[in-house]
């Protein structure tokens, strides 16, 4: 009874009125709510360990809440804590794979001034190379390609080298998934293989517009940056792969299989890139539902009038 009145009375007045001791009464909430918190305590626990120690507070709450779990974030930093339940924390990533003394000529900086990210999806797509240790005392390079909408890494490749076939095959992906507007950004930084012949061929047949780092600049391109930085961290963990094909095979899994559809991201509302692009597809034709709805009534309308 005094738990259904506290929302509208002070649980002191009311202990005082049905005389309840109001150290029993909080007492007896404990007892009754410890199932509860057993349960939620479970809750968190999954989706911990389902996204493989790579959520933390905030992306296990959003998950909850995406699922009609009533939890606040501080009980899920809470029960994560009394759990042991630590994520995943991407180190700092420096990038050593950018050789930008080269002859092959430079493009300007088309995002200095812009605002980003873009409004839009297929606007502006950002390129970059990291490594990959091998068991091998070797490397293997991954270049990807991300659209600066969603954050989904739209091209992919992974090979034992990092030459301009690389963020070729990476860019062909990309271009072969969906239909990139005339126009369309294309930035890097000022690495040789972006200045390549055949790289600066593919972008003139599809009416794509090179943009590159400006001079002086070690590294402006963060979007790159933060998801190496996440692909290090939440599937290397410090360790390596045992050869190239491994990599690539693991990759294929972290980008297509989770880090696309699945990670939640807080930069766009803690949703997955591809679900943000369903999201705005879908506001988007709602609002050009509305529009020819209002148009075709506004005909009607007209036409009776002229009868």
């Amino acid at each position: 009874m005094i738990a259904a009145l506290a929302a509208a009375w002070p649980v002191r007045w009311l202990c005082r009125l049905f005389g309840v001791n109001v150290v029993s009464y909080y007492r007896s909430l404990k007892q009754v709510a410890a199932p509860e918190q057993a349960s939620l305590a479970a809750a968190v626990k999954e989706v911990f360990w389902r996204h493989s120690r790579r959520y933390g507070s905030r992306r296990i709450h959003a998950e909850l809440k995406a699922a009609g779990v009533k939890v606040g974030r501080h009980v899920v930093r809470r029960l994560m804590r009394e759990q042991g339940l630590q994520a995943i924390q991407p180190r700092s990533f420096v990038p050593r794979t950018t050789a930008s003394r080269h002859t092959l000529g430079y493009s300007p900086n088309l995002l200095q001034g812009m605002k980003l990210p873009p409004e839009r999806p297929r606007e502006i797509m950002v390129g970059d190379i990291t490594y990959l240790p091998l068991a091998t005392g070797g490397f293997a390079y991954l270049a990807t390609w991300t659209d600066l909408f969603s954050r989904k890494v739209v091209g992919w490749a992974v090979e034992q080298h990092m030459e301009e076939s690389l963020i070729i095959e990476a860019l062909a992906l990309a271009l072969g998934r969906s239909e990139w507007p005339q126009g369309a950004i294309v930035h890097s930084d000022r690495g040789g293989q972006y200045g390549g012949k055949e790289f600066r061929r593919l972008l003139a047949q599809h009416g794509l517009r090179q943009s590159m780092s400006r001079a002086g600049e070690s590294y402006d391109n963060p979007f790159a940056e933060s998801f190496f930085s996440r692909y290090k961290a939440e599937l290397l963990e410090g360790g390596l792969f045992s050869d190239v094909v491994e990599a690539r095979l693991e990759s294929f899994n972290y980008i297509e299989g989770y880090y696309n559809g699945v990670r939640r991201h807080s930069s766009l509302g803690y949703v997955s890139p591809e679900e943000y692009e369903r999201q705005y597809a879908a506001q988007r034709a709602e609002a050009v539902e509305k529009t020819t709805g209002a148009a075709g009534r506004e005909r009607s309308h007209s036409e009776a009038t002229q009868v």
